[in-house]
């Protein structure tokens, strides 16, 4: 019996993606190779390659303005490629701070540029987004960068604002994938696979085409953009296995009926867990309803003498990997594509249960 595994990554995949990863890890389409094993260059792993390309693409209705590039390190990686990539001249960059992650992108960007903070929520306590009149933007910075959804904290922008002429930078690791973003209104995203993408080891960089012509003279060639895109992300040996698993989530995402459809499903299950929280005195979430990520859900328990008790009951239903980031405590349910809205059913079944149970 497969578990309906919460976990903020690497997180659960969709059946059928395993499945069919399974049928061909021996001998993918008749070339009696398996991924792992492929050149590269070869025919069979170029055409996967230009697949998972073209899907991403397709999905993401990214404009023609903008390359996708296909490259190793993570998100947290990425935290120093991006100034190594867009200061140019410059050396400020501003940094809107609303979590954990973001806060993380703007202590790695002070090894390299002057990261001003632009705006910082965490004396709420990470529970808002701020609104665009707070931001303390630099008239000279190279970018702004910001983190749409915040894994550990639970915090999403519905939007981002626009910005005129700097370049928006978004940390969107947690939340790609997971509904349609205006991809014209940002210079540069980024974002690890092993949430909603596929498995770790693939990062994924959607970047203005204009602003390719900026890295710094340090960058790693590995790292710099403009060579990733020339070489259209086989410079060096790219994630072929990663590549190929995002490449079958991008297809199964395709046959789901697009990112509409899986918007309306992640809506209608975040919707559920919300409800059951908000209208328990026994749970409780800290963000503000405005500000809710609909794929990271944490929660605490009034008494927090009861959390162990709470995660070896919901690992006796199949319900694992709910305990909260260590930095904030209490739950966290994440709530990915992969998750069928079963799983989120079972798991507001169980919380009722457990609450009745301890009253």
């Amino acid at each position: 019996m497969r578990a309906y595994n919460f976990s903020a990554g690497p997180a659960a995949l969709p059946l059928e993606v395993l499945q069919q990863a399974a049928d061909e890890m021996l001998d993918w389409q008749g070339s009696g190779m398996s991924v792992m094993e492929m050149s590269h260059r070869g025919r069979e792993y170029t055409s996967i390659h230009e697949a998972a390309l073209g899907d991403l693409r397709e999905l993401l209705a990214i404009p023609s303005s903008h390359r996708v590039l296909l490259m190793q390190g993570g998100g947290l990686a990425e935290n120093a490629i991006v100034p190594l990539n867009l200061l140019g001249a410059r050396r400020r960059a501003d940094y809107v701070v609303t979590g954990s992650w973001s806060g993380k992108s703007q202590k790695e960007a002070l090894r390299y540029c002057d990261a001003h903070v632009a705006v910082s929520t965490a004396a709420g306590g990470f529970v808002r987004v701020p609104s665009l009149d707070e931001w303390q933007l630099s008239p000279d910075a190279a970018y702004v960068h910001v983190c749409t959804n915040e894994t550990v904290n639970g915090v999403e922008f519905a939007e981002v604002p626009a910005l005129g002429d700097v370049p928006l930078v978004a940390d969107i690791s947690s939340h790609m994938l997971s509904r349609p973003l205006d991809i014209a209104r940002y210079g540069a995203l980024y974002g690890g696979a092993q949430k909603n993408v596929g498995i770790a080891g693939l990062t994924v960089v959607i970047v203005r085409e204009d602003l390719l012509d900026r890295a710094l003279a340090i960058c790693p060639s590995a790292f710099e953009w403009k060579t990733v895109a020339q070489n259209n992300s086989m410079y060096n040996t790219p994630p072929t296995y990663a590549i190929y698993i995002a490449g079958l989530v991008c297809q199964w995402l395709k046959r789901q009926g697009g990112l509409a459809e899986i918007e309306r499903r992640n809506i209608a299950k975040a919707r559920l867990l919300y409800e059951t929280i908000d209208r328990s005195a026994f749970y409780a979430n800290p963000v503000q309803p405005d500000a809710r990520s609909r794929m990271n859900v944490p929660f605490t328990l009034a008494d927090e003498s009861r959390n162990a008790a709470f995660l070896d009951g919901a690992r006796e239903r199949g319900l694992t990997q709910l305990k909260g980031h260590k930095s904030v405590g209490g739950m966290r349910a994440s709530i990915y594509n992969a998750m069928p809205m079963a799983g989120v059913e079972a798991l507001v079944d169980y919380m009722t249960a457990f609450e009745r149970e301890q009253a």
